[in-house]
């Protein structure tokens, strides 16, 4: 198995990127938010690689972080839901969205992506719900932040403390993600007005 890619761009396709290893070109399947940020033609790059084996057909789907290829693996275990219509999940919702979508049990977000319906969306959150926690989608989140340069404030980590204040309370994670994500959250908020917002929006 190609565990991972690594090498120069050497061209760009509708859905794939071409990067070039020891004199030959590997076409790697991404997504539309990994082929704009990925770089240039010249630029090395390193994609995190899942090989699917078809009988006609070896494609890589490549992906920048080894997170990203962990949902895309979980995303193929669902009943109906093969690597092309994981693709389209993550063209729809970036992954770290996803997992809070998932989290959430919101349907409506994983039913954006082209041929997912609501009864397929439904199925994702059952299946792959109980194989993600609040902690590591949160943690996830943070890093690619950090990696990417965005400021990591009050926004991320205020909602993951208002979220463990919740749920210490006794509400579930499902119920907390749900009201601390229909807070509009402003940089002058700490996490206890974060909290005291998330509760009018709790469900009894």
């Amino acid at each position: 198995m190609i565990g991972f890619v690594k090498g120069e761009i050497a061209d760009f396709q509708e859905d794939c990127v071409v990067i070039e290893v020891n004199g030959m070109g590997m076409n790697v399947r991404a997504t539309n938010q990994t082929l704009t940020n990925i770089g240039s033609i010249g630029d090395e790059v390193k994609l995190y690689t899942y090989l699917y084996v078809k009988e006609d057909a070896f494609m890589l789907y490549g992906f920048p972080a080894k997170e990203d290829l962990k949902i895309f693996k979980l995303l193929i275990t669902v009943n109906g839901i093969g690597p092309k219509g994981a693709l389209s999940i993550l063209n729809a919702i970036s992954p770290d969205e996803l997992r809070f979508a998932i989290l959430a049990g919101d349907a409506k977000a994983i039913a954006k992506a082209p041929g997912i319906g609501a009864k397929t969306a439904g199925r994702v959150i059952l299946d792959l719900k109980d194989k993600l926690s609040l902690e590591e989608a949160f943690e996830v989140s943070l890093n690619h932040k950090a990696a990417q340069g965005d400021s990591i404030n009050v926004d991320a980590n205020g909602k993951a403390e208002a979220i463990e204040a919740l749920t210490a309370l006794g509400y579930s994670s499902s119920e907390a993600l749900k009201a601390v994500n229909q807070v509009e959250i402003t940089n002058d908020m700490d996490t206890e007005a974060i909290l005291k917002s998330a509760l009018k929006y709790i469900s009894f």
